[in-house]
């Protein structure tokens, strides 16, 4: 039922006519004669379903057209073709110092935001003190805003939008120019709303994108290329930015200690000049590790076939909660730089060994890359994102994602301090 949803998206198209001269475009605009130009597709047939209550990560390139549908969806952008449906009081955060006027106060600026979205200027009044508080800007507050700093715009406009109560709350890109602490103020603000309304974020930063998103939609050049799972879009979108055609995954067969990882789901991709042929965590007695309870030392073993000559290889390995958020990792390049070449035909195995801190209680995965080149400037030849999965069991004081190492406490006595009575 509509009911149920927030947003209907069906066949949404935008396009822009490039025209050779700008003549050519004012004869098109004046008097619509027919001349050359070009057709660009920034949106092309998007359809999706937003349910009431969720959370929407949009992802990808720029120039992807994730900012020209977040605009069609708030009603700032006419689209050329398909239809946008949508309930509810919407407030959004779109491009830097959208919606304000730079000749007015942040004072002033607060009542036409508000305005705009909805607010009587009772209403206003009634929250300017928090929004005030929440912006944290001092003095600026009764300044021009064209005197602003990018990050003072956005303190602004994010708490602007937190006090007007939507039920849809759209931020694109805005957190980029923070400062750390008004980022994570701003997240925690996100983490409460999506308890009461519906959530559409975009962002470059996929670690952020998984951890606020229940679902995630990928666009490229226009068009949607993924809809699904958090993690599972964002690892694909991933494997997408190196553009490298996908290689086959098949584990050996263990013995011994050898994982046995061969039910993961694996995601995988690279250039196919190495292939990763197995994967294993043990303890340090060669018994495959599937639960981790504390800190404890591991090893990690890493075996891989050379399909090509492999000039300066670096094998690495990372760490991924339940959610697909990167932990830990490390690779070789500063623990091998003698590490020149793999020749064709070649395996080798690299053989980790490391202290893992006591993990928070849940699943996790690991997952490990072969690459060429240097730290900075290599070619994926085969990444794995899941190789094999692990669970952890902390103790039930710990708090975090992981404990400390080595920590102890103690209590020390300084002096006597005398109380002060009431006289």
């Amino acid at each position: 039922m509509w009911s149920d949803y927030v947003l209907d998206v069906k066949a949404l198209g935008k396009d822009y006519l490039l025209f050779d001269r700008p003549i050519n475009r004012l004869l098109k605009l004046l008097f619509d004669i027919k001349t050359r130009c070009q057709v660009f597709k920034a949106l092309d047939c998007v359809t999706f379903k937003l349910e009431r209550g969720k959370t929407l990560g949009i992802i990808g390139r720029n120039g992807a057209g994730k900012s020209t549908l977040l605009q069609i969806i708030c009603g700032t952008l006419t689209p050329t073709a398909g239809s946008v449906r949508l309930q509810g009081r919407v407030a959004a955060l779109l491009e830097l110092g959208a919606g304000f006027n730079p000749e007015f106060s942040g004072r002033e600026n607060i009542y036409m935001n508000a305005a705009i979205l909805g607010l009587s200027k009772k209403e206003t009044e009634d929250r300017l003190s928090s929004i005030v508080d929440f912006a944290e800007i001092g003095d600026y507050i009764d300044r021009p805003v064209k005197t602003y700093s990018s990050g003072m715009f956005v303190r602004l406009a994010f708490a602007v939008i937190a006090h007007v109560d939507a039920d849809v709350l759209i931020v694109d890109e805005a957190l980029a120019v923070g400062d750390v602490y008004f980022t994570q103020k701003c997240m925690r603000f996100l983490r409460e709303f999506k308890e009461r309304g519906t959530l559409i974020f975009v962002s470059h930063d996929v670690t952020s994108v998984i951890n606020l998103c229940d679902r995630v939609i990928w666009l490229d050049k226009g068009v949607m290329r993924g809809d699904g799972p958090a993690s599972e879009i964002v690892d694909a979108y991933l494997a997408s930015c190196h553009e490298k055609p996908s290689v086959a995954w098949q584990p050996e067969q263990n013995n011994g200690g050898a994982n046995e990882s061969s039910n993961v789901a694996v995601r995988e991709f690279g250039a196919g000049g190495a292939t990763i042929l197995n994967v294993s965590l043990q303890n340090l007695k060669g018994d495959t590790v599937r639960l981790i309870s504390g800190s404890q030392r591991l090893r990690l073993e890493v075996k891989c076939l050379a399909n090509k000559t492999i000039d300066s290889p670096i094998i690495g390995f990372f760490i991924k909660d339940r959610l697909g958020q990167y932990i830990c990792g490390d690779n070789t390049v500063s623990k091998i730089p003698q590490w020149q070449v793999i020749a064709t035909g070649k395996t080798c195995s690299v053989i980790f060994e490391f202290i893992i801190p006591a993990l928070a209680t849940g699943s996790y995965s690991l997952g490990v890359a072969l690459a060429e080149g240097t730290q900075t400037d290599h070619v994926q030849h085969h990444w794995i994102h899941d190789a094999l999965d692990f669970e952890a069991q902390a103790d039930p004081h710990m708090t975090g994602w992981f404990g400390l190492e080595g920590m102890t406490c103690k209590v020390e006595e300084t002096g006597n301090l005398k109380a002060v009575s009431d006289e």
